[in-house]
């Protein structure tokens, strides 16, 4: 029993010090490479510790190997692009100026859904508050907002002032997905009230096809956008 203590105990501290060698990061940011030696050493470590028969030094010494193929690896893609581009990939736009670019999304596998719960992990609750998306090569999405205009001219006139202020919470509405590939969400129209009726109609007034939208967002004010699917090449 204390032999299983003192292995346990000393793997431990041997994978806290493999894990520091190979740089401060979350899980969340962990790279490719990174993610892959992570599970590796947590694996290997498990097999002396369930098995006391087998020497410390076969789990040791796999682990370092690992960390000092890690640390090789990242020197290398730091002097060579492409070798980083190759392991890590790049950083893809999937939205360009507010267009969603379909092709890129279907690229990365990533829904309707997954893009606007992006979105809203990035404070952002309108699709006409984003200029540009970038789903970075670790998984988390970047974000560059429009500019608020509204204090760009200076002016002291009352009115002027109202109607940005105005134009500002007409923009800091909740947006929600009611149309995706076509399909309705009914969960989406519950929350804001919407009928199944209401979305064809909204549809009908653009004269666009039910079956050729991409996305269909509402808000609270019934303000609807649609973006149209892209045509196959």
């Amino acid at each position: 029993m204390v032999n299983l203590i003192f292995r346990t105990i000393f793997l431990y501290i041997t994978i806290i010090v493999a894990i520091r060698l190979m740089g401060k990061r979350q899980i969340g940011d962990l790279q490719t490479s990174e993610l892959v030696v992570t599970l590796l050493v947590s694996d290997i470590a498990s097999m002396p510790m369930e098995n006391i028969g087998k020497p410390l030094l076969s789990g040791i010494l796999p682990i370092f190997i690992l960390v000092a193929c890690e640390i090789f690896l990242s020197l290398l893609m730091l002097k060579h692009s492409k070798l980083r581009r190759a392991v890590c990939g790049k950083p893809i736009v999937i939205i360009n100026k507010g267009k969603i670019c379909q092709s890129e999304m279907k690229m990365l596998r990533m829904s309707v859904e997954d893009l606007f719960e992006q979105l809203r992990q990035n404070e952002v609750f309108s699709l006409n508050d984003v200029l540009y998306a970038i789903v970075e090569t670790n998984g988390k999405m970047s974000i560059l907002k429009k500019e608020d205009n509204s204090d760009s001219t200076g002016s002291d006139n009352s009115n002027e002032q109202e109607n940005n202020q105005n134009s500002s919470d007409q923009t800091s509405n909740l947006d929600v997905v009611v149309v995706s590939n076509g399909k309705i969400s009914d969960s989406s129209c519950r929350l804001f009230e919407i009928s199944h009726d209401d979305v064809k109609k909204a549809a009908k007034k653009k004269h666009i096809n039910m079956n050729d939208i991409f996305v269909m967002t509402a808000n609270e004010n019934g303000d609807y956008k649609i973006v149209k699917k892209e045509k196959k090449k």
